[in-house]
């Protein structure tokens, strides 16, 4: 850190004739809010006067440096701007995201569903793409992430049409990564949270019923989860909001995008019903091929989900790349051996369905967990998803075509639960008595909280589009497949 630092002091004693300059372009950029909520520092720093032509010291400029490299507060010295390294990083991050829907969640669902349906489902993939950007741009990133409401539950709406959102950070969220940037980042959050629904419901929902469905269950689920969680006022907030009810944890999505979209899969395809001819004729994946590469697109993309989630190329990030890699590892060849075991061969469904499952309950864990929590977790992570989609899908008999609510409900659910158990403050010091001494306690609040949201918000809404325009196309369209109907094309011509 002390070499860093020297390095850094030569860097701009190199460049100290060219301060009052700098001093200017810093203070025209507009102010940045003063209490982060995200990022590993003191909640409670106020930047400087942005009128002030004061030229910075050397040694406030260093003191900067050091911020810039731990990811902490260098607000107290200059005023807010952001780190091209910082900056660089969730960029990146930011399209690892999208990575994960399209292609990764297009290609994993496809090759799931039956040759005559994958058309359907990357359509689908691509109207939710475009469609929750639009409601991001809009609405949500200022329903989310805006304090002017002062709730618990929806921020505020002074970022509508994401006014005032501009290169200069929000150091509520982030010290040293453009509000931009940030806004992108969590946009790529809301796009696959709903993606995730199609797993459930495919090869029988009306594509524009669930774009209706969609656009109702961003405004009443997805928007006031993520306040709730991650805004600066949030319900469950509970390191970044003192005043939180619930002082809960998550720290990349377990309750956020896996519980919300896995819950409401549920209810949803309750609502569908089943197809036709389920447990009456073979439903196979129509290309193992392409789940396979749909997989593996997954898990490179969760890398900018998890590790991004540290907002920042810090040490926290590390870590979430460290558990990330152990716990799908682990999850995807537990999987597969007690396939092994069971059925007496280990199948690449099972590898996928292993590695997804890992990637899943390591989520909101893998920024407080260390590499032994994060093994831990993907044994967990294999063995209760593995009976979720076999004996509990089998008992009850619903058609949760892809297994959205075995595996992200389910994985989700005990991804939250466990982060309770075993994160720790010696990976996120952010982690401080007495949350710590309640934690599982708040960790299960936030569960139920999370459940009755997700399932009561997705009943009420299913209900109005079935009566509006009917949820499930009919019984000729669902035989002959939803490709051709439904799109106008084929996958494949022979």
């Amino acid at each position: 850190m002390r070499l860093l630092t020297l390095a850094g002091t030569v860097v701009l004693l190199l460049l100290e004739s060219a301060a009052p300059s700098l001093a200017e372009d810093k203070n025209a950029s507009p102010t940045p809010n003063p209490a982060p909520a995200t990022s590993p520092a003191s909640a409670t720093a106020a930047s400087p006067s942005p009128g002030s032509s004061q030229t910075p010291s050397l040694e406030d400029r260093v003191a900067s440096l050091e911020a810039y490299i731990n990811n902490t507060d260098g607000t107290k010295t200059l005023q807010g701007v952001p780190g091209p390294g910082h900056n660089a990083w969730m960029m990146t991050a930011s399209a690892l995201v999208l990575f994960m829907t399209l292609p990764g969640l297009a290609l994993f669902y496809g090759g799931l569903v039956r040759r005559k349906n994958v058309l359907s489902v990357l359509a689908q993939c691509f109207g939710i793409t475009g469609l929750v950007a639009i409601l991001w741009w809009a609405f949500g990133y200022s329903l989310v992430f805006g304090k002017s409401f002062n709730n618990p539950f929806y921020g505020g709406s002074e970022h509508f049409f994401l006014a005032g959102v501009s290169s200069a950070p929000n150091t509520d969220y982030a010290f040293w990564v453009s509000q931009n940037v940030y806004a992108m980042y969590q946009l790529m959050f809301a796009i696959i949270t709903p993606a995730l629904i199609i797993g459930a419901i495919a090869e029988r929902m009306k594509y524009w019923a669930l774009m209706l469905f969609i656009t109702c269950w961003m405004f009443a689920v997805y928007f006031p989860m993520a306040h709730m969680v991650w805004g600066i006022t949030g319900f469950m907030n509970g390191i970044w909001n003192a005043n939180s009810t619930i002082k809960a944890i998550d720290f990349a999505g377990g309750t956020v995008v896996h519980m919300t979209s896995g819950w409401s899969s549920l209810i949803l395809c309750l609502m569908l019903g089943r197809r036709l001819g389920f447990r009456k004729e073979p439903m196979p994946p129509h290309s193992m091929a392409l789940c396979m590469v749909g997989t593996s697109m997954l898990w490179v993309g969760w890398y900018g989900f998890n590790a991004g989630s540290a907002v920042g190329a810090d040490v926290i990030a590390a870590n979430a790349f460290t558990t990330t890699t152990l716990a799908t590892a682990v999850g995807a060849f537990t999987w597969a051996m007690m396939e092994k075991v069971i059925r007496g061969k280990a199948s690449v469904l099972g590898y996928c369905s292993g590695a997804v499952a890992g990637l899943v309950v390591i989520t909101p864990a893998c920024g407080f967990v260390n590499s032994t929590g994060a093994v831990i977790i993907g044994v967990l992570a294999a063995v209760i998803p593995y009976f979720a989609v076999s004996a509990l899908k089998s008992a009850l008999g619903y058609d949760d075509a892809l297994d959205t609510f075995g595996i992200h409900a389910t994985g989700g659910t005990l991804g939250a639960l466990m982060t309770g158990i075993l994160a720790t403050k010696e990976v996120n010091p952010n982690l401080k008595e007495p949350l710590l001494s309640s934690l599982f306690l708040s960790q299960v609040e936030a569960v139920i909280v999370t459940i009755v949201l997700s399932t009561a918000a997705t009943f009420i809404i299913s209900f109005i589009v079935r009566v509006i325009i009917g949820l499930r196309v009919s019984p000729d369209v669902e035989t002959a497949g939803l490709d051709l109907a439904e799109h106008g094309e084929e996958a494949y011509t022979s």
